[in-house]
């Protein structure tokens, strides 16, 4: 390969798929979850019109960069569908949903997880006071101690947050 010229998502891939799959299995600790991810990478780098330089001088680090990214959105999910279906074991079996629906919801949840976890601290305890609590906004207000315009402002925000999850 010339030093000069942008290696192609093909000649990463032969020259470190390997490499970076035997990687995520360490990590992961199963072939299978390592074997999405290594593939989810190379999937993320196909979706880029341009790879930084950062590729080019360091294939491996660009791409653990990436792969850490995926790896924490893999446990993210996996926690996310572990407290679901611990949810769904409480529900009598003939009104539990159907493996399309479940599914669908655990996609739902994974993404709001995100969004919420994207918010400011006091924006996502807020909703989750409102929310899970039950709290109102002078007692979010009371209980966090800052204004109930900045209560509301911060409800607005996390309410934006779980719209775009909705509508995007």
């Amino acid at each position: 390969m010339n030093p000069a010229a942008p290696p192609d998502l093909a000649t990463l891939y032969r020259a470190h798929h390997g490499w970076l799959q035997g990687w995520l299995r360490h990590k992961l600790g199963c072939g299978a979850d390592a074997a999405d991810v290594a593939h989810d990478t190379f999937l993320r780098l196909l979706q880029r019109r341009e790879r930084p330089q950062p590729a080019l001088r360091e294939p491996r680090a660009y791409l653990t960069r990436i792969a850490q990214g995926l790896v924490i959105d893999h446990y993210r999910r996996r926690d996310v569908e572990y407290a679901y279906l611990q949810a769904l074991v409480a529900l009598p079996e003939q009104t539990a949903p159907s493996p399309e629906t479940r599914l669908l919801i655990i996609d739902t949840l994974v993404r709001l997880d995100t969004a919420l976890d994207a918010l400011k601290p006091r924006a996502r305890q807020a909703f989750l006071l409102a929310q899970l609590d039950g709290l109102t906004g002078p007692a979010i207000a009371a209980r966090l101690e800052v204004s109930l315009a900045t209560v509301e402002r911060d409800l607005a925000s996390a309410w934006r947050a779980c719209y775009r999850v909705y509508f995007q």
